[in-house]
């Protein structure tokens, strides 16, 4: 029974622990944060065994331009019932990106979006904005278009 402990037992518990370990790191520690700004078009909760939300968020940097596409993967079902009741607005998400996980059981991409937010304008140039919500009325928008 010594033997067999000192020979198999204890380097597999050393090696369940030490992937434990790893993959405890790769969960918690985030390669980078940010956001990104736009659309999105699509969020679905998809999987076989491991169910994950997942969108696609379309980012345009000026008018006339093709759309970027942002994948993502969402944990959280309040921030995805957030980023539901915002399709179709223009939004951030805030997210972090994860590197060094094993399975596709923790998403299908490296961008994790813990946090959204409606955005109320789109800045087109330095100094010219587009408000997407409007202002009050007719009048109030007509004000607001020959506004310096």
């Amino acid at each position: 029974m010594s033997l067999l402990f000192k020979r198999v037992l204890l380097p597999l518990l050393i090696l369940i622990g030490l992937f434990a370990g790893y993959l405890t790191l790769a969960v918690r520690w985030s390669y980078s944060t940010g956001e990104r700004a736009g659309w999105v078009q699509k969020l679905s909760k998809k999987g076989w065994v491991c169910k994950t939300w997942e969108g696609e968020q379309a980012m345009v940097a000026a008018p006339g331009m093709v759309a970027e596409k942002f994948y993502f993967t969402v944990h959280d079902d309040a921030v995805a019932e957030q980023i539901n009741q915002l399709m179709g607005k223009r939004v951030a998400l805030h997210y972090e990106e994860k590197v060094g996980l094993p399975t596709s059981c923790f998403g299908d991409t490296r961008y994790f979006v813990t946090h959204v937010t409606a955005v109320d304008d789109i800045s087109l140039t330095p100094g010219v904005v587009v408000r997407t919500t409007p202002a009050g009325g007719a009048a109030s928008a007509a004000s607001a278009a020959s506004a310096p």
